[in-house]
């Protein structure tokens, strides 16, 4: 930490002082009867229950917030208060108080600081439900200001706070000031809470249960990405944080659990971006007797009911984008939409040597090395992804990037799988999902073999969850999502690091 500031030290000095005085500037609790909200409401249910021309019934109510303006006038002060439901005004008069106490909250409380207040609701001349202060007493002292925040005092002692933070580096260092001084911060996190219920909602009512997988696993697998590696000490063995549900969660169709779905956090060693972070809530579901056709369909019920719960509406402004998620989205067979992106028919090659030379022939640059898989992989990454901007699902994806997913009848070469993609990135992920363990045997065998340069695709061979799928596993349809870039849409925000509380930043100074 660094030396306290100069209104650090002054603040410092009103803590001595008040206990000195008595005065425990951080007391141990709190009295508060009310919200601002529930304050509001209960004067407005007060007034419309009295009788015309008569004043209402008097409220009394005990707020508790924090002060986020001031405005001293002689033997009257006014300040505003802000809790977790919005902001209310404090009047404080000598006629009730004292000379003595309305110069004791001028002298010792500041901006920032937790206030309770104790009073009679009214309303002032100009309309404005207002907490005539009886008694009051300090909560807990503000030792800093709240960052990037100027105030200034007008002529008439006026005490106005500027420019709430709006640096967004410093918004994500210090979520707890951005939340503090920024309002529509704290509204964010609100809708994605009702995002995180509704999706909880919407498959509970379709009949699946919500189970729990671990986190710290001892073989990490069920996506392309490299995990956080950690020591058991206890077993002395290397373990793994998860980088995906889906091993465990097929496990549990195994045991005849035929509708699955887990919400929690993964994490995968990768970079970062406005899309990425190295930590991340996801949401997936398996579903037995199901295929990506069927999975298709649910996934578009699930979130434009979300959408609907969370924003009223199946339509969503993003980044300067009318989304609509209203169901039937528009199907993309990935050929297609290849062949109109970049003119080349990816079933006229059937190798990673014909493909290359087709994309090089048409001036691409492609890692010369690569698998046919991945060379479709940059294909649909740099040309096709930029043109999908309203909901679509793009499907039937090369078999070598998709170990998990079942092979599409006729077409070895192809599997039956989907990505959603909203405005130009993937949102989701589902396959008909291979329950065949001795295909998936020869995938994983697959996988180690073509893959020997610690890339992300290569896909360590799971001996437990080839055991499992030898007891028989039913036919399945499977999914996933990034619940941060479904919050990303529907709160309009450009990076993921706007919807996560706590995103990780590069080591900096704060």
């Amino acid at each position: 930490m660094s030396e306290y500031s100069a209104l650090e030290k002054i603040r410092l000095a009103k803590i001595d002082a008040l206990r000195k005085e008595g005065i425990e500037p951080f007391p141990t609790r709190a009295k508060r009867t009310h919200t601002s909200a529930q304050a509001v409401d209960a004067f407005e249910a007060a007034e419309k229950q009295a009788a015309p021309g008569q004043s209402p019934a008097e409220v009394q109510v005990t707020l508790a917030g924090r002060i986020r303006a001031t405005r001293p006038m002689g033997k009257l002060t006014f300040a505003h208060i802000e809790d977790g439901a919005g902001r209310i005004q404090l009047f404080l008069r000598v006629n009730e108080l004292g000379q003595e106490r309305v110069d004791f909250f001028t002298d010792r409380f500041d901006l920032g600081d937790f206030i309770q207040a104790s009073g009679i609701l009214m309303r002032t001349r100009t309309g404005e439900i207002t907490l005539l202060v009886h008694d009051f007493a300090m909560l807990a002292k503000a030792v800093s200001p709240l960052p990037a925040a100027k105030d200034e005092t007008l002529e008439d002692g006026t005490i106005v706070r500027h420019a709430a933070l709006e640096d967004p580096e410093l918004r994500g260092r210090q979520r707890y000031a951005d939340l503090a001084v920024n309002p529509h911060i704290r509204e964010n996190f609100r809708k994605r809470a009702l995002l995180l219920r509704s999706l909880r909602d919407f498959l509970d009512e379709h009949g699946f249960l919500e189970v729990e997988t671990p986190i710290l696993q001892p073989l990490y697998g069920g996506a392309a990405a490299q995990p956080f590696t950690t020591h058991y000490n206890e077993l002395d063995q290397e373990m793994y944080l998860r980088i995906s549900f889906e091993l465990y969660l097929k496990r549990l169709l195994v045991g005849n659990l035929e509708k699955v779905y887990e919400i929690g956090r993964d994490f995968r060693n990768e970079g970062m971006s406005h899309t990425h972070n190295p930590e991340f809530t996801q949401l997936e579901f398996y579903w037995a007797y199901a295929d990506y056709l069927q999975v298709m369909e649910l996934t578009e019920q699930m979130v434009s009911t979300v959408c609907q719960k969370v924003t009223g509406s199946m339509k969503v402004n993003y980044q300067g984008n009318e989304l609509d998620f209203t169901p039937p989205w528009r199907r993309l067979e990935m050929r297609q939409g290849l062949l109109e992106t970049t003119g080349i028919d990816i079933a006229a090659h059937g190798t990673a040597e014909s493909l290359l030379q087709a994309l090089v022939k048409a001036g691409k640059q492609p890692d010369p090395f690569a698998t046919r898989g991945k060379l479709i992989d940059y294909m649909v990454s740099e040309f096709l992804e930029p043109t999908l901007i309203q909901p679509t699902f793009l499907y039937d994806y090369p078999r070598d990037i998709s170990p998990l997913a079942k092979s599409k009848p006729g077409d070895p070469l192809t599997v039956e799988r989907f990505e959603g993609y909203v405005s130009g990135f993937e949102l989701c992920n589902a396959f008909t999902e291979l329950n065949d363990p001795l295909d998936q045997e020869a995938r994983f065998l697959e996988m180690g073999r073509d893959y020997t340069h610690g890339e992300e695709e290569k896909h360590p061979m799971d001996e437990d969850y080839l055991r499992a799928m030898r007891y028989g596993m039913p036919p399945c349809g499977g999914f996933g999502m990034g619940v941060d870039r479904l919050a990303m849409i529907l709160t309009d925000k450009h990076s993921i690091r706007e919807v996560l509380l706590f995103p990780h930043m590069r080591a900096g100074e704060d």
